[in-house]
């Protein structure tokens, strides 16, 4: 596919207006006006807030004087120190290692239906503020480089029931240390009950399951007002209430859930641990319907239109998380959101879970026109198998996507997808986006591949574009463009021993998602009819129709948003109203 990876760096920095002077004066709870002339605020104490009826500072130890008291920075990664300080005598610095992008973190009450402002001072490479659990839309946002002292603001409004927040600063993997100073969320102020951080969580159960789900639920905890589920360690859901259900699972599989509870002094140890294990399922993934659309989703900036998960248009059956990356290890993948994008992972989670409910699959793309991943025997087919169900683990993907543009060996490839399939059971999603030299023999190694797996194969999509000419299935050539290259090419693979509902056209969004072979939503319509119906076919016409032939495929999603969804908004419909 033409995807190349022009990773957009600049991000918006909100607010760079510095503080033009020393404080002069601090306005007591009592009333009274203390000049504080020509010192600095920690003249007279810890770092002073503007107190106002309703909009006082909510941050505790905002500045760090009283070294990361109130604050919680993931594996030791902070500490206070006295250089460089914005203002006062202290500021905060951490510093990422190995996986870990040294989130520092501190949990304040607010009030519902309540607008707050977040903005902190930092300096460093990739730095990030951010508030969660909003109740509403978590927001964060970040700078790639301040040599400086520099400002970050965001906003956000509460939800109806959401009674604290959790504000949080960090830096990004293989980055410096950052520093932060003068931390503040302004609006009003939550009711603080004073009680110490509630203990942890009692009767931990599992409740309904199904192939992709467990339901949870356990014993209130005085003093609390939320939870955390935890899911193999890692926090996966924070809720108010007392029981939770976690998506977006394996079919088959056992998982361990743990549960905290929090207010705004913090959050409780972990509840023993209860084990809950998915049912079967069957089918080709709980989001497939037997017409289908597929769209690519670009985890990289190259000039479309950046969306996260949630903003996936909703025509979109089978979302591709476009790719997983190639590691040291010889079959291996693994994938890392772009800081370009402004995303954090827990954010990714829990969109993918939420297209998951709306009846959404969500897979991991492997490869790409730059992606070369290595499977030419038993080892590499077995660590593509464990990575690939690891990141299906991690973050809830349905399965993979085989875009592998550099050759694949048939042999071992359908060892590592048979494989995975053993561990994900039978609603894992194997999908594929050959190009169309790959497709025009049973012979090539993509079409054996596609043929080994033809059991548990969901999809092929085909790429027809970025192409040239190819023959069809009729011994005539046909160039990329038009309806005729699209039907007389499908052919090929409807006749060569692919299922109907294995077979899918793609095609660029708009004419700036690929170099060449764009054509008008229209003609992707006229050949899905050609196909399924016999209708609107040009001068080739398939000896049979093919009414459960799956849909149609495209690269992006950005690119359809930054075209004005105009692809999804016309192949959509269509695909999902063919017979």
């Amino acid at each position: 596919m033409d995807r190349a990876r022009h990773i957009g760096r600049t991000g918006f920095i909100g607010g760079r207006r510095r503080l033009g002077g020393v404080l002069a004066a601090l306005v007591l709870t009592t009333g009274t006006l203390l000049t504080v002339g020509g010192a600095s605020t920690e003249a007279v104490g810890a770092h002073a807030k503007a107190v106002t009826t309703n909009q006082a500072n909510l941050v505790r130890n905002p500045g760090f004087e009283s070294g990361i008291a109130d604050w919680t920075c993931s594996n030791g990664s902070g500490q206070a120190v006295a250089s460089p300080a914005r203002s006062g005598s202290a500021a905060l610095k951490a510093t990422p290692a190995g996986s870990d992008h040294a989130r520092c973190a501190q949990t304040v009450a607010v009030r519902p239906n309540s607008s707050y402002t977040l903005s902190a001072w930092v300096q460093g490479s990739y730095v990030h503020l951010g508030a969660s659990g909003t109740g509403t839309t978590d927001v964060s946002t970040w700078t790639p480089s301040a040599s400086g002292w520099q400002q970050l603001t965001t906003r956000f409004t509460t939800g109806a029931n959401t009674t604290s927040v959790t504000v949080h600063i960090h830096g990004w993997y293989g980055q410096p240390g950052y520093f932060a100073d003068d931390v503040e969320l302004s609006g009003p102020g939550g009711t603080d009950p004073g009680d110490p951080i509630p203990g942890a969580p009692d009767g931990l159960r599992t409740g309904a399951t199904t192939s992709s789900s467990v339901a949870l639920s356990w014993n209130p905890v005085g003093g609390a007002t939320g939870y955390h589920v935890y899911r193999d360690g890692t926090k996966v859901q924070t809720v108010s209430g007392t029981s939770a259900t976690v998506t977006g699972l394996a079919p088959s599989t056992s998982y361990r859930f743990e549960v905290t509870a929090t207010n705004a002094k913090g959050e409780s140890p972990r509840s023993a641990a209860v084990t809950g294990t998915t049912t079967a399922g069957s089918g080709n993934g709980p989001g497939v319907p037997k017409h289908a659309v597929t769209g690519y989703w670009q985890n990289f900036n190259n000039g479309a239109t950046v969306q996260k998960i949630s903003d996936v248009q909703d025509q979109y059956d089978i979302i591709a998380v476009a790719f997983a990356d190639a590691t040291a290890t010889r079959g291996a993948v693994d994938f890392t959101l772009d800081p370009a994008l402004n995303y954090t992972e827990e954010r990714f989670k829990s969109d993918i879970a939420a297209k998951q409910a709306a009846g959404k699959s969500v897979v991991i793309s492997v490869g790409g026109e730059r992606g070369t991943v290595t499977v030419n025997d038993a080892a590499s087919a077995a660590n593509f198998a464990d990575s690939v169900h690891a990141l299906m683990r991690k973050y809830g993907f349905n399965g993979v996507d085989i875009d592998l543009e550099n050759g694949i060996d048939p042999t071992y490839m359908t060892q590592a997808l048979r494989a995975l399939s053993a561990k994900a059971g039978s609603t894992l999603v194997i999908t594929m986006a050959p190009q169309t030299i790959d497709m025009q023999s049973t012979s090539a190694g993509y079409f054996r591949t596609a043929l080994n797996i033809k059991d548990i194969l969901t999809v092929v999509n085909m790429q027809y574009y970025n192409s040239g000419s190819m023959n069809g299935c009729d011994g005539k050539v046909y160039s990329q463009g038009s309806v005729d290259f699209l039907t007389a090419l499908a052919c090929i693979q409807l006749e060569g021993g692919l299922a109907p509902s294995q077979v899918g056209l793609g095609l660029p969004a708009s004419p700036r998602g690929a170099g060449s072979g764009y054509v008008a939503p229209s003609v992707v319509n006229n050949a899905l009819n050609c196909l399924a119906k016999g209708t609107g076919c040009g001068s080739f016409k398939p000896a049979r129709t093919y009414p459960d032939i799956r849909g149609a495929m495209t690269w992006s999603t950005n690119w359809d948003a930054a075209n004005g969804n105009a692809w999804s908004k016309a192949v959509g419909p269509h695909v999902h109203g063919l017979p």
